[in-house]
């Protein structure tokens, strides 16, 4: 359905009086900022915060392998939670990434560059259920070397998953996938006096809404003793 410019205009002035009456509790309330929401109430703005505040954030592109094929899809919450063993997390719904996890019990993550950041969007289709996204973008496959699952060829490093668990987040609708990394694949040409180099891998990473970030300038602090 098409939205007409009345319904838009409607929509728009119930957003700001929305947001007025978050702001008027907030300042009732004590709060020294102006926009206050709790996200039970809901936060009367066009599009939700949250994303945009909890960023940057990696982006696990992650592969399976499971009964209908092969997968690839990329993940927004995911990151890396341990050094020994290293571990990564990632969640999201239930689609065929976490199903084949559950199935295989192992997974890839595999980097995105500025150079794969097309490729990478154009894997996050919604697809009918089997379908190989690394055909359907025409991503060149590797085939993972503890675990039996495929890899991006040309991502600059790939990391291989054994599964440890799967929660369920609350709602019920949400599942976080906990992994213990069994391999770890790097590109030489990444590499720089045996430093893993991402001012030449340009990683990419999530921010809210639409938008992305990609790494370009590098900045080294010491911590204190």
């Amino acid at each position: 359905m098409v939205e007409s410019s009345g319904d838009a205009g409607n929509m728009r002035i119930v957003q700001d009086q929305t947001l007025k009456t978050f702001r008027a509790r907030a300042l009732q309330n004590g709060h020294v900022s102006p926009m206050f929401y709790r996200p039970k109430d809901g936060h009367g703005l066009p599009h939700s915060p949250f994303n945009a505040i909890v960023a940057p954030r990696p982006i696990g592109w992650i592969s399976t392998r499971g009964p209908l094929g092969d997968n690839l899809a990329p993940y927004s919450f995911f990151n890396a939670v341990a050094y020994d063993p290293p571990q990564v997390i990632f969640a999201g719904d239930l689609k065929d990434t976490i199903r084949n996890v559950q199935d295989s019990g192992v997974f890839a993550v595999n980097v995105v560059t500025e150079t794969l950041w097309q490729t990478m969007n154009a894997t996050s289709a919604s697809l009918p259920r089997g379908t190989d996204e690394f055909m359907h973008a025409g991503v060149e496959k590797a085939e993972c070397d503890t675990i039996n699952c495929p890899r991006v060829a040309a991502s600059p490093a790939t990391l291989e998953c054994r599964l440890q668990q799967i929660v369920t987040l609350e709602g019920n609708a949400d599942f976080l996938v906990i992994g213990t990394v069994t391999g770890v694949h790097i590109r030489d040409e990444y590499l720089t006096a045996g430093i893993f180099d991402l001012a030449k891998v340009r990683p990419m990473g999530r921010l809210g809404y639409k938008d992305y970030v990609v790494v370009e300038t590098l900045m080294t602090l010491n911590r204190p003793d």
